[in-house]
C-alpha cells in the first residue's frame, strides 16, 4: 500500500515547487534592494547627459580616467556669504564617478565665525575630519533630542549618523578647514533655518510651528529673501 504521504506530495509536487521557486524569487528581490546595481559592473560612471533617478544617474557608456579623478576640493570655496562658510560637494553631480558606489565628499571652508547651520543628510551618514582649525560640531539625536557635541582640532574626526540634525562652527581666531565623506553618492541636504525663512511659507505658519514670534521670523524672512 502506497503511503498517504507518499501519494500527498505526488499530487501537490508542482504547487510545492512553483512556492518555493516565489520564495526563490521574492528572496532576490530582497537582497536586490541592499545591493546598488553596480555590483553587478565594476562601475556606473554617471552620465550627466540623462536625468537621475532614485537610484542615481544612467551608466556612462565610454569612460576614461578622468572619470575617476575630481580636482575640484583642491581649492577653497567663496566664504563672502551670509554665514560666512562654503561646502564645496564631490557628490554625483559633480563627480560622476562615484555614482553608484555608495560615497562622496565635500570640503567645508569657514572663515572666522562662519558657520554650517543645522541641517540634516536625510540620503547619508557623514564623518568629517578637521585639516585646519578648529570647529565646533555637534548633532541631535532623534530619540531624545539629546545634543552631542564637541570641540574638534586639526586631525580630530567626528561622525554625523544619517539623517540626524547637525552643525559646524568655526570656534577658533583663524579660518577652518574640513573635509566630509558621506555614506551616498548624493546624500541630500536639508538647512533648516532655510526651510523656515527661505521660501514662501506663511508666517502665521511658521508661527504657529515653531513659536518663534512673528517679529523674529519676518525678520529672518527678510535676511533669508522668504515670501509671506
Amino acid at each position: 500500500m502506497v503511503p498517504t504521504s507518499y501519494i500527498y506530495l505526488s499530487m501537490h509536487k508542482p504547487l510545492i515547487q512553483n512556492t518555493q521557486l516565489i520564495m526563490f524569487l521574492q528572496t532576490l528581490l530582497f537582497l536586490s534592494f541592499f545591493f546598488p546595481s553596480s555590483r553587478a559592473l565594476d562601475f556606473c560612471v554617471g552620465d550627466l547627459s540623462l536625468p537621475p533617478s532614485p537610484a542615481g544617474f544612467p551608466c556612462k557608456k565610454s569612460v576614461g580616467i578622468n572619470d575617476f579623478v575630481y580636482s575640484g576640493l583642491a581649492a577653497a570655496g567663496n566664504t563672502t556669504n551670509i554665514i560666512k562658510a562654503a561646502v564645496t560637494p564631490a557628490f554625483d553631480a559633480q563627480f560622476p564617478g562615484v555614482n553608484g558606489l555608495r560615497l562622496s565628499m565635500a570640503r567645508l571652508d569657514l572663515a572666522i565665525g562662519g558657520v554650517i547651520p543645522l541641517h540634516t543628510h536625510p540620503g547619508g551618514s557623514e564623518i568629517l575630519m578637521v585639516i585646519k582649525g578648529s570647529i565646533c560640531a555637534g548633532f541631535v539625536s532623534a530619540l531624545e533630542n539629546k545634543v552631542y557635541f564637541k570641540q574638534l582640532h586639526t586631525g580630530d574626526v567626528m561622525v554625523f549618523p544619517v539623517g540626524l540634525l547637525h552643525f559646524q562652527i568655526n570656534s577658533g581666531k583663524t579660518e577652518a578647514v574640513a573635509v566630509a565623506a558621506f555614506s551616498a553618492p548624493n546624500p541630500g541636504l536639508q538647512i533648516t533655518s532655510f526651510a523656515l525663512f527661505m521660501n514662501d511659507l506663511p508666517t502665521e505658519t511658521v508661527n504657529a510651528v515653531t513659536f518663534i514670534d512673528v517679529t523674529q521670523i519676518k525678520k529672518l524672512k527678510g535676511i533669508l529673501g522668504g515670501k509671506n
